[in-house]
């Protein structure tokens, strides 16, 4: 198991740093909407990853999906997805095996009905946040791999922050096989280290 606090092949996250957690509810959870395969294998370590942000007093960030009960995305409404993460539910919330430090800060995404929202980026107000925080460099996990994940990703390398992507800390849905092998690959190849 990897101690994220003294590993030297990680190093240790320092000033300028922040802890990014995307979409890890309980929609997205074995017994939710829209289950990722193994998605609760990934708790344990962000457990570890922000209990060693929060004793270090760095900033550690969780997004959440946030949709309308007649979203875009929904198949009742033509979409590719089942009904999942309707704002002020169950599936919406995040799971109570995910333990949260007091200085975590949430980030809804929005509830646009006519839009997809998979990057914590879009319509938010994370840039500014981290901006205002100094924070260049973003240690990230959460679900789904080449969705949210993704994502994110991308739209943080082209805002300029340094990313790395915790491989114990991330799950893919896999629509497709080696749909999230595909997706870690194209995220290495623009530039995001992979721990």
């Amino acid at each position: 198991m990897t101690d994220f606090t003294i590993s030297k092949s990680l190093g240790r996250p320092g000033f300028g740093d922040a802890l990014l957690v995307i979409d890890v509810q309980n929609d997205f959870l074995p017994g939710g909407a829209l289950a990722v395969p193994r998605g609760d294998a990934i708790l344990n370590p962000l457990n570890r990853l922000m209990l060693s942000f929060a004793d270090a007093g760095l900033p550690i960030y969780a997004t959440r999906d946030c949709h309308p009960p007649d979203h875009c995305s929904f198949q009742e409404q033509k979409g590719p997805w089942p009904s999942h993460c309707i704002r002020g539910s169950w599936g919406a919330g995040f799971p109570e095996a995910l333990k949260m430090p007091p200085n975590l800060r949430t980030v809804d995404k929005p509830d646009w009905r006519d839009k997809e929202t998979y990057s914590a980026f879009t319509g938010t107000i994370l840039d500014e946040a981290l901006c205002s925080e100094g924070i260049k460099h973003l240690w990230l996990g959460g679900l789904a791999t080449e969705y949210c994940v993704m994502n994110t990703v991308l739209d943080a390398l082209q805002l300029r922050y340094r990313v790395t992507l915790l491989s114990e800390a991330i799950r893919a849905v896999d629509v497709r096989p080696s749909d999230g092998e595909n997706a870690i690959q194209l995220m290495v190849s623009q530039g995001v280290v992979l721990r």
